[in-house]
């Protein structure tokens, strides 16, 4: 069933078949060749030079001042807006007037998308200004757009602010708040500058499938889905690990890959369904060597984005400087729960983490147990960089045996304003303990452990056949252009993020919206009294009555001789 339109969107319907009447045509297929922009005309524009005399410039028209046979428009492009000039003798140079008399002045709506051709002047006001001698209809918009508004003072009126509106229509988003593209174009920063570094370090960039016939690399529940010809389950990868590691085995020395990646868990500010992660595997190298450029990549994206180390996240300077503070993982907790634990069984962790108060049920291990006291205890207060080392091995099915330290394995996580940002191993290459530990896996996957890896046997024949020593790196890209873009949400960073089921609209006609709201005051009422108080004509009160009982939004009942609106 089709929307039926609003009344604005009717009218502009209406206007889009007058200006089809007058032959124009609404759509046009020509090319419109812009050869600049808003910006290099106010960034390049000399009035001595007398430079910019045959602009083609197209935007959304966005204002206009209509003042007898010239008036001001304003246009908007990807970057920025700029004030128009138009005469009508300039733009209607023979008898016909029509395109400045009907089109500009009546059929031009706010949000249209329009052509201009002319040269650049200064006003006696001193604004940067298009003169046109052509103004050409390029797409018709048939939906207004919300008016943003600012008065004397400079305080913003009906500013299009709602998350829920901004994210799940992000394309007016873009077009009311322009100041929203700054985050996404520091994002493309921010990977250009992460692809470049890696490129320099002579690394190929690779891609690995989605589709997987067997999810691995993270612990994490995955999106399943089936294929019909080939009548098999797959998995929307959680991690690109595996894969990579096996073209290590192939006889690459370095590949990386910015991934998709999908992961059945709930949703917050930091966490969506559909992430993207930049994971780079380097043979002959270890976790410390990763940690060194780690440091040195983050420091130049900084560099790159801001020109400088520091970087303002909310109330906290983050200093991106190298060398980065480092505490292993048992450290870490014992500096900031007092508590050493690293010596501790699975039993007298599960007492500690309920003195320390935190969330833990029967499904955790050992390794689980010290992720969660981690998290609750010691991440949230790790606001400048830092490198947390060292983890046990039951947290690590995919990191190798430390060289030195029972127990432990050679990883390292990035936290930064309270998240981590990156994961880190010296990958295990030993086929017989990685095949130990996924059996491992398996067992707490048995204890009702979701996120528990599954054991692969292709990935364990690639690594019988040999993988040199190996580091591998994870970078979560979300969350580290959170960081550099000072947004307090990962849907900031993300153009579409997932959004629940958008719950559908009752859209009303302005006389249905006045008899609500009159009837919102005095609930239920006499029809004769809301008659009186809405003010509107017969037909639109018929017309508007009609609409709302169809609706179901209300009813009448009869109270003696009184008939009452009752609002459902």
């Amino acid at each position: 069933m089709s929307k039926v339109p609003t009344e604005q969107e009717q009218v502009r319907r209406t206007t889009l078949e007058r200006l089809k009447e007058l032959g124009i045509n609404p759509y046009p297929a020509e090319l419109f060749d812009v050869n600049t922009t808003s910006k290099a005309i106010k960034e390049g524009f000399n009035e001595t030079e007398n430079n910019f005399q045959n602009v083609i410039i197209a935007g959304r028209f966005m204002s206009k001042r209509i003042m007898g046979k010239a008036s001001f428009a304003e246009i908007q492009d990807a970057h920025g807006k700029i004030q128009i000039y138009i005469s009508r003798d300039d733009i209607c140079k023979g008898e016909d007037k029509k395109m400045y008399n009907d089109v500009f002045k009546k059929y031009l709506d706010i949000g249209d998308i329009i052509g201009i051709k002319g040269r650049v002047f200064k006003t006696q006001v001193g604004e940067i200004s298009i003169y046109a001698s052509e103004l050409i209809l390029l797409t018709k918009s048939l939906r207004p757009l919300p008016v943003v508004k600012t008065d004397s003072d400079g305080k913003i009126h009906d500013a299009f602010t709602d998350p829920e509106q901004r994210y799940r229509q992000r394309y007016i988003d873009l077009i009311v708040n322009p100041h929203v593209k700054e985050a996404f174009l520091k994002r493309t920063k921010l990977t250009n500058s992460m692809r470049q570094f890696l490129n320099d370090k002579g690394y190929l960039e690779v891609e690995t499938p989605i589709l997987q016939p067997i999810y691995g690399g993270a612990a994490a529940r995955p999106f399943k889905t089936h294929h019909n010809t080939l009548d098999m389950t797959l998995y929307l990868r959680i991690a690109n690990e595996l894969y990579l590691k096996k073209l290590i085995v192939g006889g690459f020395d370095g590949v990386y890959e910015f991934a998709k990646d999908f992961r059945n868990e709930g949703m917050s500010r930091f966490h969506n369904p559909e992430f993207t992660q930049m994971e780079l595997y380097v043979a002959y190298k270890d976790y410390y060597w990763m940690m060194d450029l780690v440091e040195e990549m983050v420091e130049k994206i900084a560099l790159d984005i801001h020109g400088k180390t520091e970087v303002q996240v909310g109330e906290n300077v983050i200093n991106f400087q190298r060398p980065w503070k480092r505490y292993t993982m048992y450290e870490a907790i014992e500096h900031f729960t007092g508590v050493d634990i690293s010596e501790m069984n699975e039993a007298e962790m599960r007492v500690v983490a309920e003195k320390l108060q935190v969330p833990i049920d029967d499904t955790m291990g050992r390794g689980k147990l010290i992720d969660e006291i981690f998290g609750e205890k010691c991440e949230p207060l790790l606001i400048q960089p830092t490198f947390i080392t060292d983890y046990p091995v039951e947290m690590s099915p995919l990191a190798k045996k430390h060289r030195s330290k029972e127990g432990l394995v050679e990883r390292f996580e990035a936290v930064c304003n309270g998240k981590e940002i990156c994961n880190a191993y010296t990958e295990l290459n030993d086929p017989i303990d990685q095949r130990e530990r996924f059996e491992e896996q398996l067992e707490l996957g048995k204890r009702g452990d979701d996120e528990a890896m599954i054991l692969d046997e292709d990935f364990l024949r690639a690594i019988e056949i040999g993988m040199p020593p190996t580091s591998g790196l994870g970078i979560g890209i979300d969350r580290l252009a959170m960081i550099m873009t000072n947004s307090n949400s990962i849907q900031d960073v993300l153009f579409f993020p997932q959004m629940r089921p958008e719950k559908k609209a009752i859209e009303l006609s302005d006389s249905e919206k006045t008899i609500l709201e009159a009837l919102k005051k005095e609930n239920p009422i006499a029809i004769s009294s809301l008659k009186e108080k809405a003010g509107l004509s017969g037909k639109q009160w018929d017309k508007g009555m009609k609409g709302l009982a169809k609706l179901g939004l209300t009813k009448i009942e009869v109270n003696g001789d009184e008939k009452l609106v009752v609002l459902k």
